[in-house]
């Protein structure tokens, strides 16, 4: 079993994200914190019971890391892109059953990697690179104990339906029924991969993140 955690909108700064998210949500992110060793810091957008939205992006106090940032976020192009503004470049996947998972698997769930923020830890497993589908193959969380969405106030913005385009549809959905996620996701086929979120802002606007 496995149902959304949180979407992730990469920025240059952590600034620039906020500023995004307030102009297309109308509210803003609260701090997060830093994800000691891997060189990124973070703010959350509650969605409601058991969803949020991360702004995340390169944290200047940290040393560069020993290995890539995750999402993408040392990639030449991605970084280019975030030049011009923050975008939507990933999501997450929540399991209560990581191990089993992985295990079943077996290279394509990705190494695990403990993390943790403050008093917040969690276990995730990220697809291998260029097996990710641009991103559109979530990364999977398990938290141990509560996870960040249940300390964030709500917002009262709402994702309402994840969507994704890619031009191997098949394979995407494949590797998503593989995870337990085939209904999380609308699919369809396209000349270019790109992963979209349509949310609700609380005056009731319907708003489309997407990562292209």
């Amino acid at each position: 079993m496995a149902e959304i955690d949180h979407i992730v909108l990469g920025a240059r700064t952590l600034e620039e994200g906020a500023a995004f998210v307030v102009q297309h949500l109308g509210v803003k992110p609260k701090p997060g914190g830093r994800h000691e060793g891997f060189g990124t810091h973070n703010m959350l957008l509650g969605l409601g019971r058991g969803c949020y939205l991360e702004v995340i992006a390169p944290d200047p106090e940290q040393p560069a890391p020993a290995h890539p940032r995750p999402f993408d976020l040392d990639d030449p192009g991605l970084r280019m892109a975030l030049e011009a503004e923050p975008r939507l470049i990933a999501w997450v996947a929540r399991t209560p059953v990581l191990d089993a998972v992985v295990a079943r698997l077996g290279p394509r769930a990705g190494e695990v990697k403990s993390m943790s923020r403050g008093d917040l830890s969690w276990r995730m497993a990220f697809p291998p690179q260029r097996q990710d589908m641009d991103n559109l193959i979530p990364a999977l969380i398990q938290w141990q104990g509560e996870g960040a969405s249940s300390r964030l106030p709500d917002s009262h913005v709402r994702l309402l339906q994840l969507e994704a385009e890619h031009p191997d549809a098949d394979a995407v959905r494949a590797a998503l029924a593989e995870r337990g996620l085939e209904d999380v996701l609308k699919l369809r086929r396209s000349p270019h991969a790109r992963l979209v979120a349509r949310l609700k802002r609380l005056d009731g606007t319907e708003v489309a993140l997407s990562s292209g």
